[in-house]
């Protein structure tokens, strides 16, 4: 099977991350990717051998004299693809559609543009065969890829009764904190629900779900607390089993001394993953927690890295690479070294799920004890 020819428009905190990801899949082939500048980041991308096209005509002959190896614009890279990965800022992909439209290729939309644009907001895990052979869909922001995750593991039991998160984000991305970062404050958004809400309503169709968020003074990742009102009352053994059995979902525990934000990112860097990529959603398992109502999750968010196997899964669909969501997740989830357990040379995966699914049957047999309906059949 000959491979799928990509190509990225926008080669920036998301573009770049998706090439490299590219890279990694062997139905994949990366065609090259575009800029508007001469910076260092366009030219890493020389370094590493890709090819560069500018995103606009105008901009070719400032990125040659700058020595940017350009091969042409964007409308000649369109000629080269079959699929287009639109990592511009927001606003640019809609834009853009137009042309990608004329040109005939498939285009992955990020989740900075509205539903609206292509009617198809992307979380792999709960929609993957909405998007197959289409041509377009969009992958939805970072926040709201890990609220589906996460609640993507409830929905799928019919647990869900109503979902209220807080989210805490980072004040920008790293790379740009010199421009605007915060210092000694928190910007609450006056609005609520919050956009991440009605957003995973296009993924998770149904969900009774408010969200409130504001800025925070720190650039490492987002960190999001969520009470789930459950239609039964949930052992926390069964939340720790659905969680667990969710995929690009990782445990994290205060206890083994990941405390904070920066102590998980640190474990990023101490695990070699590039750019201290962390593409799971790290939830801590020791501050789980369960009542007759609810159920109570802390969970870490990498802004800059959780949507990229979403965009590679949203290639495969929309090209018919493969048919199934589970088997391109895993292959996925293979390529980049997505895992379940981040340790699991000292916490063996297998010895986790085994000792959950211990505690499960137990919490089963006391819930039927005390003659709660459906504890029989808690999945």
């Amino acid at each position: 099977m000959s491979k799928v020819k990509v190509g990225i428009n926008g080669y920036g905190v998301i573009g770049k991350r998706v090439a490299d990801a590219i890279l990694l899949q062997d139905d994949m082939e990366l065609t090259g990717v575009t800029a508007v500048n001469a910076d260092y980041r366009i030219r890493v991308a020389a370094e590493k051998g890709y090819s560069i096209f500018a995103a606009t005509e105008s901009r070719q002959s400032m990125m040659k004299e700058a020595g940017i190896p350009v091969e042409g614009s964007l409308k000649d890279l369109l000629k080269k693809v079959d699929v287009i990965i639109d990592c511009t800022p927001k606003g640019i992909g809609a834009e853009q559609k137009p042309i990608y439209e004329y040109a005939r290729v498939k285009a992955v939309f990020q989740g900075a543009e509205r539903h609206e644009l292509t009617g198809i907001s992307f979380v792999a895990q709960v929609n993957y065969e909405e998007a197959l052979n289409k041509q377009f869909a969009r992958v939805v922001s970072c926040n709201t890829t890990a609220l589906c995750r996460v609640l993507n593991s409830f929905n799928k039991r019919s647990w869900l009764k109503r979902v209220r998160a807080v989210l805490l984000r980072r004040g920008t991305d790293p790379w740009e904190s010199h421009r605007d970062g915060m210092i000694n404050t928190f910007i609450p958004e006056t609005k609520v629900p919050s956009h991440q809400g009605p957003d995973a309503r296009t993924v998770i169709k149904g969900l009774d779900i408010t969200t409130m968020a504001g800025a925070c003074s720190h650039n490492l990742s987002h960190v999001h607390y969520a009470m789930v009102e459950t239609k039964r009352p949930i052992g926390l053994d069964e939340l720790r089993y659905a969680l667990w059995e969710e995929p690009r979902l990782a445990f994290v525990r205060s206890s083994n001394g990941l405390v904070a934000l920066n102590s998980v990112i640190e474990l990023m860097r101490d695990l070699g993953r590039p750019r201290n990529d962390m593409w799971e959603v790290a939830v801590w398992e020791d501050a789980l927690a369960a009542d007759e109502r609810e159920t109570y999750l802390v969970f870490q968010v990498h802004n800059e890295a959780i949507t990229v196997p979403e965009n590679i899964d949203a290639i495969r669909s929309l090209c018919g690479l493969e048919k199934d969501g589970a088997k391109s997740i895993a292959k996925t989830d293979k390529a980049m070294g997505i895992l379940k357990c981040f340790l699991p040379k000292t916490i063996p995966e297998a010895a986790v799920h085994a000792e959950i699914g211990a505690a499960l049957k137990l919490e089963r047999r006391e819930f039927i004890e005390e003659g709660y309906k459906g504890a029989e059949e808690p999945f």
